[in-house]
């Protein structure tokens, strides 16, 4: 998936860029609201980190700004707030969920992969997928029961296309999923990872429409939890 994370703190920032970029996700961060702005204009996001107290402006007003006009990217506030009328207001200006600094990043990705699994209706963290089973919480794939390990890159270009499960994915929308503005993209590297993957699902998991995208044949047998 692709985050915007707007936090001042240089030190902070680049510790969650640099553990969610490690996940295979690609963050694009501004120190500030103008820029943050600036993101959401020209890309789009499976989720916003937001910080409360920011150079130019309050984190939540912002919030409030995005959802009247509609917008409704899961937003995570990250703040050191930490008085319970702090977390109302951040989940009453339509906030998803809300974590305190200081924070464990593992904790942080967990809750990234739970408000973007309830944006897209999948509340199950773990699904059955014909003979796979799917943890994408954990990064755990099995086929019958025997583990099969993807690069994280490999795990975020299958997350897309679980997401939109038979249904058709561009390989323009998997570029923008894995990278960042400031990320040099060679012609040729979705295609690598979909090779890849099917080297180690099997060829005809998933299919190729030329020219359009990517669709994953799996049938869903179930939701474990």
């Amino acid at each position: 998936m692709r985050l915007l994370l707007v936090e001042d703190d240089t030190i902070l920032g680049s510790a969650i860029r640099d553990a969610i970029t490690a996940d295979g996700h690609a963050v694009d961060w501004a120190t500030q609201l103008e820029d943050a702005r600036h993101c959401l204009h020209v890309a789009t996001y499976s989720g916003i980190l937001l910080d409360v107290v920011l150079p130019d402006g309050c984190g939540l007003s912002f919030l409030v700004e995005l959802r009247r006009k509609g917008r409704e990217t899961p937003v995570i506030m990250l703040t050191a707030l930490d008085q319970v009328s702090d977390r109302i207001a951040g989940l009453n200006a339509g906030a998803d969920d809300y974590l305190v600094k200081p924070f464990n990043l593992s904790e942080l990705a967990a809750r990234i992969h739970a408000v973007t699994r309830r944006a897209q209706g999948r509340a199950a963290s773990v699904m059955r997928l014909g003979p796979f089973t799917v943890s994408l919480v954990e990064h755990r794939l099995e086929r019958d029961g025997e583990p099969i390990t993807l690069t994280a890159r490999e795990w975020a270009v299958l997350e897309a296309l679980i997401e939109r499960l038979e249904g058709l994915v561009s390989k323009a929308s998997l570029e923008e999923r894995l990278y960042a503005f400031d990320t040099e993209i060679e012609s040729n590297t979705i295609e690598v990872y979909i090779a890849r993957l099917r080297k180690k699902l099997g060829h005809s998991i998933i299919e190729t429409e030329r020219g359009l995208g990517y669709r994953l044949r799996m049938p869903v047998d179930g939701v474990l939890g």
